[in-house]
Formats: structure tokens, C-alpha cells, sequence
């Protein structure tokens, strides 16, 4: 791997860092992959080759980590790839050019002169000021801009997933943008949505703790387990006290799992059973069905036995008969 050099003494060189990284790139970079990351932009000045293993030697970190942070650094666009080695992007002007692009990005002036609504552009100020320490990179007003327009979020809504993201020490745009993704196909757009939408997931939250705890899952739920319960509550509108019917059922069976639970549950659904009332009267008709069915195999039991008995005595009586009359006949 190449990279160029400047003719600068080791002892008076600096290296610079443009302050747009620390506002844009710096909290979604992982520690190690942050090491290789400022090492490549040190030795970028030096026109050596460095191979891949020498940097591993060189940062004490594994081959493996090495490799990753490059990958990692190429999907960031810090990095591009050549034949020969790497460049190391110029993030300034990238961001420049990304801001002043027409139909792509809005820069934060943009922003203000395209927001008509003063609460609006109040909210992305607080949250510069709140979750940025006011230095907010130029980006993020272009992504506030668009969360806006694309999730139909308000100005509460929008705080608030910055709160929540910065509580979560998760202030990078993914993770951020993830949430506003969950949050908008729950069909959040304004702050009573948003309760709503906390309350159901604290009820949600509970209830895999009280099924994982009655399972003896004390490992906690797997992902997909985890699925069949939100399945359970959020699209067939169960609580628990539905679930804790089924789950009672599986004291009838050796070793049950969830796809047993499942079924039983998607039957009722499929019933169009949806109060606790109903499902218990369905569970005492079966077990009505089935006593009456095993009383009539039961008597068909008997009445078949008695049948033998009865033939039997017949062919007894006829065959008594005909000794007695081979006897007389004698």
C-alpha cells in the first residue's frame, strides 16, 4: 500500500485534522478502526510503502481488525481504493461538495430560508445547542430537514428522538436514523403518538419479561421468540391475559416450545377469539366435545363386547342343543 509524501522534517511535520471530522465522522467510528483511521492520514504524507501486516505490527491490533477498519473506512468514504494502495479523502471538500449540490443536499442556511415555520427552525437550534454543543455539522441540518419531510415528524417528535438517541450515547446518524424509521412505521408523527407508542413498547417490554420468567428462559428470548410475542400483542391484539392461557397449556405437553404456543394462539386468532371469556368457553366446549366423544367410544366398546357375549351364548345354547339331541337320538 503506497501512500504520498511531503517533504517535511518528522520533527516540525503536523498533521491536521479539520474540525468537520470531529462534528461528522468521529462518534460513528469504532475505537480500533479510529487508530488505523489517524495512522493512514499520519503516514499519508510519507511516501512509503506499508503493507497491511506492518500496520498490525505497528498499532498492535489483529490482522483481522486491520482489515475490517479499511473496509469500514471505505463504506465511510474517509478512504478510496486504488490499485496501488489508498487516497485519503479530503473530507472539507467532500462536505462542500455534498452542501452545494443542487437537488441533493440543503446546506443550514437553505434550511432556514425554505423553513417557514419559526418553531421549526427553533427546534433544530435546540438541538444544535442541546445534543451538539452548538457546533452541529452542516450535514445533520440537511438530515433534520429531510426526517422532517419524509416522517411527517413535528417539532416535539424531533427533539425527542435526539433526546433519546443522546441518552443512549448513540448520537450517530445510522443509529438515529434507525429510530426514526421505527418510530414512523409505528405510525408516530406527534407527541400523543409518541406516548403512545412508549407505553405500548414499556407494556411489550414487561410482558417478555413475565413470559421468558414463566418459560424458565432465564437467558432471556431469542430474536424470533421475541417476534412471536410482538406478533401476539401488536397484530393480534392479545395481552396477557390471553397469552397466560396458552402458556397454561403447555402444561399438557413434554418439553413445549414457542412454535407450540404459537399455534395454539394463531388457532384462536384464526376463531376470531379475542377476550380471555371467549377462549375459556372454546377450551371447556372441546373439552366437552371430547368427553362425549370418549363416552361413545366407550359405549360402542360395550355394546360391541356384548354383542361377542351374546353370539357366543347363542352358539353355545345352539351347539348344547344339538349335543342333547344326538344324546336322545342314541
Amino acid at each position: 500500500m503506497k501512500l504520498e509524501q511531503n517533504e517535511i522534517p518528522l520533527l516540525f511535520s503536523e498533521t491536521e485534522i479539520p474540525d468537520i471530522f470531529f462534528s461528522e465522522y468521529l462518534s460513528q467510528i469504532p475505537g480500533d478502526y479510529l487508530k488505523v483511521y489517524l495512522y493512514l492520514v499520519f503516514l499519508s504524507k510519507y511516501n512509503k510503502d506499508i503493507k497491511i501486516n506492518d500496520l498490525s505490527k505497528k498499532l498492535s491490533l489483529p490482522l483481522k481488525i486491520i482489515t475490517d477498519a479499511t473496509k469500514f473506512l471505505e463504506q465511510q468514504e474517509l478512504i478510496v481504493k486504488k490499485a496501488n494502495g489508498y487516497i485519503i479523502v479530503n473530507i472539507q471538500e467532500k462536505t462542500l461538495h455534498q452542501l452545494y449540490t443542487p437537488n441533493l443536499t440543503t446546506s443550514k442556511e437553505s434550511v432556514e430560508q425554505s423553513t417557514k415555520n419559526k418553531s421549526r427552525l427553533k427546534a433544530i437550534e435546540h438541538i444544535n445547542n442541546m445534543y451538539f454543543q452548538g457546533i452541529m455539522g452542516p450535514s445533520w441540518y440537511s438530515d433534520i430537514d429531510l426526517w422532517f419531510k419524509k416522517y411527517n415528524f413535528d417539532d416535539q417528535v424531533m427533539i425527542a428522538l435526539f433526546d433519546y438517541c443522546f441518552n443512549r450515547s448513540a448520537m450517530h446518524r445510522n443509529y438515529v436514523k434507525a429510530v426514526a424509521e421505527a418510530w414512523s412505521s409505528n405510525n408516530v408523527q406527534n407527541w400523543n403518538d409518541l406516548e403512545k407508542y412508549y407505553v405500548q413498547q414499556e407494556t411489550l417490554n414487561k410482558s417478555k419479561k413475565i413470559i421468558a420468567k414463566k418459560l424458565g428462559k432465564h437467558n432471556g428470548l431469542t430474536q424470533y421468540e421475541e417476534a412471536y410475542i410482538e406478533n401476539w400483542m401488536l397484530n393480534f391484539g392479545y395481552d396477557m391475559d390471553v397469552i397466560e392461557i396458552a402458556l397454561k397449556r403447555t402444561t399438557f405437553k413434554q418439553n413445549p416450545n414457542f412454535e407450540y404456543i404459537n399455534n395454539i394462539i394463531n388457532d384462536w386468532h384464526e376463531r376470531n377469539l379475542k377476550t380471555p371469556a371467549e377462549i375459556n368457553a372454546f377450551i371447556e366446549q372441546r373439552k366437552k366435545q371430547a368427553k362425549e366423544v370418549k363416552n361413545l367410544k366407550a359405549n360402542v366398546s360395550k355394546a360391541n363386547y356384548e354383542q361377542r357375549n351374546y353370539e357366543n351364548l347363542d352358539f353355545l345354547y345352539a351347539n348344547n342343543n344339538s349335543i342333547k339331541g344326538d344324546i336322545n337320538e342314541q
